[in-house]
């Protein structure tokens, strides 16, 4: 295995154990600090901004200068962005902070360009999923730690310790050597240029309404799980369940094909919103958390099925473009999320479990089509 691909693989391990800490929380203490539902979900929407304005420009300068000065650049500010959310003393400083945390995900693109040029013999998927894989090892660990500091300590406390965590993966990252031009045989030749390429823009059409059913039962459900009475360490402990399907959809399933990882993906995300939706109690909770790994495993059999159509002088941009589509999703949906939960939280799960199932019979329909045309299988 590639150094280079160790040395991220490791840094994002420890990334997640430090974000694992108060990602499952921060609807939680966003309420302490004054926001209600419909608010929350205006925040994540505004982080979705943050996410959406960046990517397209972060993929070309991958494409241009190398993915590594903008993975630095990226794991800088989001260690800046932890320790603004953990010194701020109310809603709007917290808000700068997670705004600015939200506007580092400008890495997403690169880095994943970066893993597709050191993978070496392995398939892209494969690589994508490995690193994610590690990623989400490290996000087991941080809410179970996070939902017993939170009890004891308050959630502030969590944001404290992500931050010094975020120090070490950066020193982590600063190693990594810039990455070879190199093209494969998992991209098309003969593709155009990506905004006159039909397949790649029909194929990306698809995938914004797929990720926005995807998102939609996420952003409020430890809210969700929090009005149902739970703990913040029985909301940490299931966040833990949702790292390990994270993980394991990565690591075990990451090695399909990238249309059958696709589909098993979003199969995944409805037992999630359904058992989230009719769970009821903590055990089939955590079980429904585990198959939200469905959403990261879909993340990365996006990029993977992305890549099979276009030149590989245009994996930064085709990245950054379907990252693209996701931030606009993350921008959408909560907004959406938050509507639906003012009026009866439970219909969020309803409206995600149709929206999902929808998608996933037009995805079956359609996307072996669009293989077959480019050749890909």
């Amino acid at each position: 295995m590639n150094r280079n691909l160790i040395l991220v693989a490791i840094s994002m391990f420890t990334w997640g154990l430090g974000e694992g800490l108060f990602l499952y929380f921060q609807p939680i203490y966003l309420a302490e600090l004054g926001a209600d539902p419909v608010m929350i979900g205006v925040i994540f929407g505004a982080m979705g901004i943050a996410m959406a304005l960046a990517q397209i420009p972060a993929g070309i300068l991958s494409d241009r200068i190398g993915s590594r000065p903008i993975m630095w650049a990226s794991w800088l500010l989001g260690t800046a962005a932890g320790w603004t959310m953990a010194l701020a003393p109310s809603l709007p400083f917290f808000i700068v902070g997670l705004l600015i945390y939200g506007l580092t995900s400008f890495v997403v693109a690169p880095m994943n360009a970066y893993v597709t040029s050191v993978r070496g013999k392995w398939a892209v998927a494969r690589a994508l999923t490995f690193v994610a894989g590690l990623y989400s090892v490290g996000t087991i660990i941080g809410p179970i730690v996070g939902g017993v500091l939170g009890d004891r300590l308050g959630l502030r406390s969590i944001y404290f310790v992500a931050a010094s965590i975020f120090i070490i993966s950066t020193i982590i990252i600063l190693f990594v050597e810039p990455a070879p031009k190199q093209h494969h045989a998992e991209s098309n030749p003969d593709a155009g240029h990506i905004l006159k390429n039909r397949q790649f823009l029909l194929f990306a059409g698809l995938m914004f309404f797929t990720l926005f059913a995807l998102v939609l039962p996420q952003p409020l459900t430890p809210s969700y799980l929090h009005d149902q009475g739970l703990t913040n360490q029985q909301v940490g402990l299931l966040g833990a369940f949702g790292s390990l399907g994270n993980a394991l959809a990565n690591l075990v399933l990451g090695s399909m094909r990238p249309l059958a990882g696709l589909l098993v993906g979003q199969g995944m995300m409805v037992v999630f919103s359904l058992l989230l939706w009719q769970g009821g109690v903590p055990v089939w909770f955590g079980m429904g958390y585990v198959f939200v790994g469905g959403y990261r495993l879909v993340r990365a059999m996006v990029l993977a099925n992305a890549r099979t159509m276009i030149r590989s002088d245009q994996t930064g941009l085709a990245y950054g473009f379907m990252e693209t589509i996701n931030a606009v999703a993350s921008i959408l949906a909560p907004l959406l999320a938050g509507f639906l939960y003012s009026h009866n939280p439970s219909s969020v799960y309803v409206v995600a479990i149709i929206a999902i199932s929808v998608m996933l019979a037009i995805s079956a329909f359609v996307l072996p089509k669009l293989h077959r045309t480019n050749g890909s299988p």
